[in-house]
């Protein structure tokens, strides 16, 4: 049995426990290709994964994007430049990864296009 002391840690424990899930609850990710920047009104357009359904998501100055060369402050124009390039090589834009919170963006990750496999 035990005692008080170690019913209170592990109701303590549990508590904790819950504030971790629970908040990582109320982010929504949403995976899927950035199609268009909008640089004036801080809004950008992603196409979502496996739908046609487009979702505009707002940016602000505490959003990051991430790379595997680290992590920054967005920038707006380098992004639209990005999508415009991918766009001219017969891509629909960016992949990437949103992390938002009423579709505001808190964190924007940039996603690794799957390769083609060439046939010889």
């Amino acid at each position: 049995m035990l005692n008080r002391r170690g019913m209170l840690r592990t109701l303590a424990t549990l508590g904790v426990a819950m504030v971790v899930v629970m908040g990582s609850v109320f982010a929504d990710e949403l995976l899927g290709v950035i199609t268009k920047v909008d640089a004036d009104a801080k809004k950008i357009t992603v196409l979502e994964k496996g739908t046609k359904n487009e979702v505009v998501v707002e940016v602000n100055g505490d959003t990051e994007y991430v790379t595997k060369k680290g992590s920054n402050k967005l920038d707006l124009e380098k992004l639209e430049k990005q999508v415009a390039k991918a766009q001219e090589k017969g891509r629909k834009g960016v992949p990437a990864k949103i992390t938002h919170e009423k579709n505001v963006a808190s964190k924007i990750e940039g996603v690794a296009a799957k390769k083609k496999a060439e046939v010889n």
